[in-house]
């Protein structure tokens, strides 16, 4: 049975998509099988991951609108252990019809009942704004993943968030737990850093994740690639964080062999290509 996995924060440019992409990237090198699903209208995951609007043949828009089941909206990668389904919206149009059908809570919760025996996690990238889209993430998730950037409003959108995920344990999911809170972009001797890390450990130490996402280049780079920062370079700080959130959240359920393991994994990808 999948375990389901929201990332979500109101609030923009904290690395939600990165943090989804990579976390399920290096859950998947695993040999753990994913599901990562795009529900932010600017499908940013897929793109992420090298889907676009001329390969995608569905995606969370038809799920929505009843036109294809979770079944057919389902993409393979480059990773034979992770698959994604874009959010496949692609106009204004489709964003607003998207979203009006999307105050329907429940639709993703009855859509994923068909395949959570076909995965052992599944990472849901959420927008950047409550309602709609989250509700129905969070409604069908098992635990939320809180991605927070250093910052001056960044323990005010924490705070916001875990007001409204006690409002949706009473009305739409009641066992959903926080999985932690993730710090990312972190940058070393940033006065702002220290600050929202200072108010983070006062505040809410006991949900704060070990692992710390670092600011760098790599993680936009591999981005523009179409990659996962494992497949683009495994040695960088950023894609060695992720397999270390990816270890931390996995805990003992995964059992992750030596780095080397992962290594003979991208070679193998790489030589495929």
């Amino acid at each position: 049975m999948a375990r389901t996995i929201a990332v979500a924060i109101p609030k923009g440019g904290v690395g939600k998509t990165t943090t989804a992409v990579n976390l399920a990237a290096s859950l998947a090198f695993s040999e753990r099988r994913t599901l990562l699903i795009d529900m932010d209208t600017s499908g940013a995951a897929g793109l992420a991951l090298g889907l676009t609007e001329a390969n995608s043949k569905a995606g969370v828009y038809d799920i929505f609108n009843f036109i294809s089941g979770i079944n057919t909206a389902i993409h393979k990668t480059e990773i034979p252990t992770l698959d994604v389904v874009p959010a496949n919206v692609h106009t204004l149009l489709r964003e607003e019809r998207l979203m009006k059908l999307a105050d329907n809570r429940l639709i993703l919760k009855n859509s994923l009942r068909s395949i959570t025996r076909d995965y052992d996690y599944i990472i849901i990238d959420c927008p950047p704004f409550l309602r709609g889209l989250t509700t129905n993430a969070l409604t069908a998730s098992d635990s939320v993943l809180v991605p927070v950037k250093p910052g001056h409003f960044a323990l005010d959108a924490v705070d916001k968030f875990f007001k409204y995920i006690d409002w949706v344990r009473e009305v739409a999911n009641k066992m959903i737990q926080i999985e932690g809170i993730v710090v990312t972009m972190y940058e070393t001797g940033s006065r702002a850093t220290e600050i929202t890390m200072r108010e983070l450990q006062s505040k809410y130490r006991r949900h704060l994740c070990e692992t710390i996402i670092p600011r760098h280049a790599a993680l936009a780079e591999a981005c523009f690639y179409g990659k996962p920062a494992i497949l683009y370079n495994i040695n960088s700080p950023g894609a060695v964080a992720y397999l270390d959130l990816a270890r931390e959240i996995a805990g003992d359920q995964i059992p992750f062999e030596q780095r080397h393991i992962v290594d003979e994994s991208v070679q193998a990808i790489s030589q495929q290509a």
